[in-house]
């Protein structure tokens, strides 16, 4: 009896615990989404949940824009280049994934260390190569530096992780496939790339937050605000002489993580089986 009072007492401590933490972490999103129902002259001297005078003046002038292009012209960009880079990733990682994981060639286990130094690697060190080379292409104000790398399967966090994933998977149905006449690619297209939709979804939701988020490399290589992008487009109500537009910014910010929150709890079934099937075997 005071063993369960005491399990008792544990587990309503531990939830109290949570429940506190969470509150914690989701007060600044509470108070984003309060401010931008503020006057922006009330945002900071106001610094309440619940606001003393309602507006959506913020939404609407966030929306606008900053001269001629519209916010709406942030939000198409934003969305072609994560789309063009979740398919980028989603296709050539799972590929370099299938050859690792399955194939046998020759210095194998060599590259795949070579690829796993790599994410050991800060990004930074590569900035200035990477720029000097897409500035020769002629690429500066295009997205072209942030998709075509993908072609090339450059994020190793992703390889990895589907490749731990089928590794996972039994061979026998590769030799079935051979049997049968399957070729190489056709086991890829028609036994791994099925089995393999938790990482995929993985693969693509962490892509997809990733390059939305993304305001590092967007500013280095995109120079004109037609196509500016959600992040950059959130830069442009920030003004260095003081005369900052925080009421649309903190507008159009709530807008900009809508589309994170759909997309996670909308596939939250898939990441979390992705997460925990990975790795099962070395």
């Amino acid at each position: 009896m005071k063993r369960r009072t005491g399990r008792a007492l544990y587990a309503a401590f531990a939830n109290i615990v949570i429940i506190v933490l969470g509150i914690g972490m989701l007060y600044p999103v509470a108070w984003l989404i309060a401010a931008s129902f503020k006057e922006s002259n009330t945002i900071f001297s106001d610094p309440g949940l619940i606001p003393r005078a309602f507006t959506l003046q913020n939404y609407a002038k966030g929306w606008a824009g900053i001269g001629i292009v519209g916010f709406d012209t942030f939000f198409i960009n934003s969305f072609i280049l994560c789309i063009l880079c979740v398919i980028a990733n989603a296709v050539f990682c799972s590929l370099t994934a299938y050859a690792f994981g399955r194939l046998r060639f020759k210095f194998r286990n060599f590259w795949f260390a070579v690829m796993m130094l790599t994410l050991m690697l800060p990004s930074h060190v590569t900035t200035i190569p990477r720029y000097v080379i897409f500035r020769s292409f002629g690429w500066i104000n295009t997205y072209l530096p942030l998709i075509v790398p993908k072609l090339f399967a450059t994020d190793a966090f992703f390889v990895f992780l589907l490749v731990q994933f089928i590794r996972s998977l039994p061979k026998d149905l590769d030799e079935s496939a051979l049997i049968d006449g399957c070729g190489k690619f056709g086991i890829y297209v028609r036994i791994i790339m099925p089995l393999t939709v938790p990482a995929l979804i993985t693969t693509v939701l962490f892509t997809f937050l990733w390059t939305w988020d993304d305001f590092f490399n967007q500013l280095l290589y995109l120079n004109s605000p037609s196509t500016y992008t959600v992040p950059m487009g959130l830069r442009l109500f920030l003004d260095s002489s003081g005369m900052s537009s925080w009421g649309s910014m903190f507008a159009m910010s709530v807008l900009s993580i809508v589309p994170c929150f759909i997309l996670f709890f909308s596939l939250q079934k898939y990441f979390v089986q992705g997460i925990t099937t990975t790795g099962i075997k070395g």
